[in-house]
């Protein structure tokens, strides 16, 4: 495969833990400005991809490149500095700061600190609700907002690239709605997306494109659109 451009390129990525192969040969590429997702059932290593892009996983072997940058060798901490912004399965907040404290925390490594305010404004105007509770502890805050507050510590690291892991586990079906109209809107303002998603239906509906993983290998790939008709993903993931 080759990169030709793409922001993101993966190329025959092999992961273990221990003894246990997790991945096994995975390549993918997401260009600048699209949303890809990820989809598969439990345990296929859609996290664990995410994780070893972001380099909190070590890599056996094969290539990582964000940009023309190659991440393998590249601490968690850089990569997020070169803008690859993680918002992990669990949403990973601080419960006990404020919601402006742990927006501020996400701000650690920007050099351009004249346009933080601008960024604040634009993540009030995205999630209103957060502007409400600024000053409140983030353990203080329902599910959904708890999930409003990882997606807009994301955007506050100014990231090109957002990798999100389920944003909509656990949240009521009015929610997952609100949270997939913004990850559109956020895309729309020129983040690139990759996001892991068990709701593959709505998953497929907000992507241009989409890889299934199934036991650590890509299985399928293709647009969107296709795969939400491709009779296989249908029965097994979209309920028909």
């Amino acid at each position: 495969m080759t990169s030709n451009g793409a922001l993101l390129s993966v190329e025959d990525l092999h992961v273990a833990y221990g003894s246990i192969r997790a991945l096994h040969g995975i390549s993918l590429e997401v260009h600048e400005g699209e949303i890809v997702t990820l989809i598969g059932a439990n345990g296929a290593g859609k996290s664990t991809l995410l994780r070893a892009i972001s380099g909190l996983v070590p890599i056996q072997s094969g290539k990582i490149r964000f940009g023309s940058a190659d991440l393998r060798a590249v601490s968690a901490h850089r990569i997020v500095e070169m803008g690859v912004a993680h918002v992990p399965e669990g949403r990973g907040i601080f419960a006990n700061l404020t919601v402006m404290e742990n927006l501020k925390l996400a701000t650690w490594s920007r050099k351009d600190r004249k346009a933080l305010r601008q960024d604040y404004q634009r993540v009030f105007d995205v999630f209103p609700r957060l502007a409400e509770r600024q000053n409140q502890s983030g353990g203080t805050l329902s599910g959904g907002e708890q999930q409003m507050l990882a997606v807009a510590r994301a955007l506050m690291t100014s990231g090109r690239l957002m990798l999100l892991d389920e944003p909509s586990m656990g949240l009521s079906p009015v929610l997952v709605r609100d949270i997939f109209q913004t990850l559109r809107a956020i895309n729309a303002a020129g983040t690139t997306i990759l996001l892991v998603e068990q709701n593959a239906r709505q998953a497929l509906k907000l992507a241009h494109r989409g890889y299934v993983l199934e036991t650590g290998s890509i299985t399928l790939s293709g647009n969107a659109a296709e795969l939400m008709v491709n009779p296989s993903i249908k029965k097994a993931y979209l309920g028909g």
